[in-house]
């Protein structure tokens, strides 16, 4: 007879919002990464916070959201796991604005406006742009462990670096900042799935920022994961995940959801 588990449940958890898009211009600001929290014990959430405590769930079902990124300019979508939520990254300033608040801030355009900021425990305000000559460029994304880099007049800003976490078994970094683009080129992307030079989209299921660019790129989408007892039964509604086991726990990585997708746990 299988043993039973013993709720409520400890149940550690990462999840992260979908990235801002990248700036609509050559002289734009790069997308703020999604928003970053995570319980794992020895790991930290966005913004230099440290982790947070576990969720304690009782047998039930509970709703979970991997939000979309964002497209060219516009904000990310948030991620849900219970009552836990995260906001979607900022959108890249365009040539002559300012950007989004967001998980992370979106980085500013090059000639007017402020770089976004972000959410407290989730992430980093953007990078400013920059009005000289030569490239006249936009400041980088923020990312979830740093704030986004700042122009100079050769060089755009960088996005901002991301947060590692080894809740699946091996280390990954998410949620880093969109690059800034100017007359020169498209900066550096952030690590953890920043849009960057010749890849202007945010990876997919990292919270990534897109890089600013003439065509901008996507900010990547978001993702949830939560590791609960290999004791407990856990079944999906409108949910694609994969999932594995790491020193005795159920390592679930939720990639995509549906309108009103849940996770009971039994």
């Amino acid at each position: 007879m299988k043993a039973l588990p013993s709720f409520p449940l400890s149940v550690q958890y990462v999840v992260v919002a979908g990235g801002g898009g990248g700036g609509s211009a050559t002289r734009g600001g790069g997308g703020g990464a999604g928003g970053y929290r995570s319980s794992v014990t020895g790991e930290s959430s966005g913004g230099g916070a440290s982790a947070e405590t576990p969720l304690s769930l009782a047998a039930g079902t509970y709703t979970v959201t991997v939000g979309a990124g964002g497209a060219g300019s516009a904000q990310g979508v948030n991620s849900v796991f219970n009552t836990v939520s995260t906001v979607g990254g900022g959108g890249g300033g365009e040539s002559s604005s300012g950007a989004q608040n967001g998980g992370s801030g979106g980085g500013a355009g090059y000639f007017a406006g402020s770089p976004g900021s972000g959410t407290t425990g989730e992430g980093f305000g953007g990078g400013s742009g920059l009005d000289a000559a030569p490239a006249k460029p936009g400041g980088g994304g923020g990312g979830a462990s740093q704030v986004g880099g700042n122009a100079t007049s050769t060089v755009p800003g960088a996005g901002g670096d991301g947060v590692a976490s080894s809740i699946t078994g091996s280390s990954v970094t998410r949620a880093g900042g969109g690059a800034g683009s100017g007359d020169t080129g498209v900066g550096t992307g952030g690590l953890g799935g920043g849009g960057t030079s010749g890849s202007v989209n945010g990876v997919a299921n990292t919270g990534g920022g897109g890089a600013a660019s003439a065509v901008p790129g996507t900010g990547g989408s978001g993702v949830v994961i939560f590791s609960v007892s290999s004791l407990a039964t856990v079944s999906f509604s409108g949910v694609t995940e994969t999932n594995t086991l790491v020193s005795g726990n159920k390592v679930f990585t939720i990639t995509a959801t549906d309108p009103g997708a849940t996770v009971t746990i039994s």
